[in-house]
């Protein structure tokens, strides 16, 4: 294999047997979501024999294949512009981590595709360092939260860090406790949910639970019922991207707000919701350097908190 990476561009050249997007990500060292944009952006070409081949993200490279990667090159700290953001809060700092309290429309990091603000930008603006460990554009994020959702997030500071930090998750040492609302009320009120999940059949931006999918496991219990929804306590043994979200909706209780995966937009309306209500509301984890088991808490962001204000006092119904 050969690769050639500059400030503008990611050159390769390799021969393997595997799925398309998974080879180029376990070959670049890229997440799938950007080699699958490659791919669907004519970044990418297959030959075989001198032949071309069409290319797809699903396509099984066979022996002989040859794939050529021609693809923008991702934005570096030095491209990322220090910013303010409002709503944005620093929960905990010191040398080694910092622990955010992230609100919604602010990314964990850059991405193809993405202009707003970003943690890593957001903590650039309050003159705060971050780990080079990393890609690039996600030194010192060692997990995330989508977009739409609020919360706490931790990010590393020092090179020990992140690499205690990555093993933790991995290791599933880490406690991530979100608060959702959900349509209707869950059966049972307390249980898990362990359905497989993967990109979806018919939707590359979305996933869903399909057979063949990575083992994805969500722990919840239901804490308060409104009738027309729930407020639902979520404790994530996996952290499989959009996880709570696609398996409530695969529950049929989809969390309010979030018309990507099927919530009502007439309720969502109705609650004042313009984003999922999904909340990252404590994090616990033994800290990288003093190994001391740390806990932090979230409150409930205006918008979430008047959703919920207005099912409490029955101003809104479903259906």
């Amino acid at each position: 294999m050969s690769e050639e990476t500059t400030a503008e561009r990611i050159s390769a050249e390799f021969t393997v047997e595997d799925a398309l997007d998974a080879a180029l990500a376990g070959a670049l060292d890229a997440p799938r979501t950007r080699t699958s944009g490659w791919i669907r952006d004519g970044h990418v070409s297959i030959t075989n024999g001198g032949r071309a081949v069409k290319v797809g993200k699903s396509y099984k490279l066979s022996a002989g294949d040859l794939v050529v990667v021609d693809a923008p090159a991702p934005r570096d700290l030095a491209d990322i512009r220090p910013e303010k953001v409002d709503g944005f809060g620093i929960v905990y700092l010191d040398d080694d981590i910092v622990v955010v309290d992230k609100p919604a429309g602010v990314a964990a990091h850059p991405s193809p595709g993405w202009h707003g603000p970003t943690v890593i930008s957001a903590l650039m603006g309050e003159g705060i360092s971050v780990a080079t460990s990393g890609a690039a554009e996600r030194q010192g994020i060692v997990h995330r939260l989508d977009v739409g959702t609020s919360g706490l997030m931790v990010v590393a500071r020092s090179e020990r860090a992140y690499t205690e930090l990555k093993r933790a998750f991995k290791e599933r040492t880490v406690d991530k406790i979100y608060h959702t609302l959900v349509q209707g009320l869950p059966d049972p009120l307390r249980g898990t949910i362990d359905a497989p999940i993967g990109r979806h059949p018919g939707n590359e931006w979305k996933f869903a639970v399909v057979e063949g999918g990575r083992n994805s496991i969500t722990h919840y219990d239901v804490i308060e019922a409104f009738g027309p929804a729930s407020l639902v306590e979520v404790h994530l043994e996996t952290g499989r991207t959009h996880q709570i979200r696609v398996h409530f909706s695969a529950m049929r209780h989809p969390c309010c707000g979030d018309l990507t995966y099927g919530a009502d937009p007439r309720f969502s309306a109705e609650l004042g919701l313009t984003r999922q209500w999904l909340h990252a509301h404590r994090l616990s984890f033994d800290h990288p350097a003093t190994g001391e088991r740390v806990s932090f808490t979230s409150e409930y962001p205006l918008d979430l908190a008047y959703a919920l204000d207005a099912l409490r006092e029955g101003r809104v119904q479903l259906g």
